[in-house]
């Protein structure tokens, strides 16, 4: 598969089990039913996904072999894989990224019984989904340009039309990028579909740049690359954890959007039953905990989990009636509406 080395992370472990045959009958052990290896594609940092990868392969024995894209680009593939799936799981990314999947029949319902003590707002009722984490939209901000030039930071939606910010915001293109996507729907939720487009065509004349991964924003702004970069707060956060001292975090004032990065099987996928015992392992406490040791801070949604403290200063932001389903059933219409708007 082109492109197919280049992102591919792959982790090796031996799987130690007795496949010994029984002495009467040739029959065999138990342990030959247990799975081997799994293949995925994930949504979230490379350095989180390599130690969900390596934890799950020392907790089961599985192997894993996994590809890192934005949720955009997943979604892409899986659908031009969709009648010879690669994956069996597709893990972190926004969840209407995944409605989108499910209404086009590409992924396989699943309800596990680590679900039942999450909130129904962070998973599917029929088990096509379930969330694993919500990170909310806000700006990552270079407090060196805010300094330089006596401009306060940002703290609302239109506050990032102001004339000091002309060709000094970076965000991801919603073609490519759940994050960028999750951005549209919040601004049409806010204003209406009408007034909301009509916002992005103002904000396209701010923009220096459209990238494809939602993430990569954030660090544009911490390099000094550009004033702001609009995306999800934890990846600012991490920055900071970096060491970019530079780094100013913001959220609107007015309201903003979030996501709920979620996991699912794919239909068709090679390896079922590995892909049912990742999404059960995916759901506990102490999985759900490994991401902000290893550089995201995300809220959590399984209510045992440990919040991650540099989380706590944007618990009480304002966040907008976020209608998951809708906004998943409505994607590519959306995208379309937009990448209209922008080029008239």
């Amino acid at each position: 598969m082109k492109g197919w080395s280049t992102f591919k992370a792959v982790i090796a472990v031996t799987l130690v089990t007795s496949l010994l045959l029984t002495g009467c009958g040739g029959k065999k052990s138990a342990a030959d039913d247990t799975p081997k290896s799994l293949t995925m594609y994930i949504g979230v940092v490379e350095e989180q996904a390599l130690q969900i990868a390596k934890q799950f392969e020392k907790d089961t024995g599985i192997k894993v072999e996994f590809v890192r894209m934005s949720g955009g680009e997943i979604l892409g593939r899986i659908r031009a894989e969709k009648d010879n799936p690669k994956a069996s799981v597709w893990y972190g990314g926004p969840a209407d990224s995944m409605i989108a999947a499910k209404e086009e029949n590409l992924l396989e319902p699943y309800k596990s019984k680590n679900a039942e003590n999450i909130a129904p707002n962070f998973k599917d009722d029929e088990g096509y989904w379930t969330g694993i984490y919500q990170g909310y939209l806000g700006f990552v901000v270079d407090g060196r340009y805010l300094k330089e030039r006596n401009v306060e930071i940002p703290k609302s939606w239109d506050d990032l039309l102001k004339p000091e910010f002309k060709g000094q915001i970076i965000v991801a293109n919603p073609g490519s990028s759940g994050t960028a996507y999750a951005l549209l729907y919040t601004l049409i939720k806010l204003r209406g579909e009408e007034a909301g487009l009509a916002y992005m065509k103002q904000l396209d004349k701010q923009i220096k740049q459209y990238t494809k991964s939602g993430s990569a924003p954030a660090k544009s702004a911490a390099l000094g690359e550009a004033a702001i970069g609009i995306t999800f707060i934890h990846n600012g956060i991490r920055l900071q954890k970096e060491g970019f001292a530079n780094v100013e975090l913001s959220t609107p004032t007015d309201g903003t959007g979030f996501e709920v990065g979620a996991v699912s099987i794919i239909k068709g996928g090679p390896e079922m039953k590995a892909a049912q015992i990742f999404v059960d392992w995916a759901l506990t406490k102490e999985v759900q905990e490994i991401g902000q040791q290893h550089g995201s801070f995300q809220f959590l949604t399984n209510p045992d989990a440990k919040m991650p403290e540099e989380a706590v200063p944007f618990k009480d932001t304002k966040l907008i009636d976020y209608d998951l389903d809708w906004a998943g059933k409505n994607r590519e219409r959306l995208v379309e509406a937009w990448d209209k708007t922008i080029k008239e």
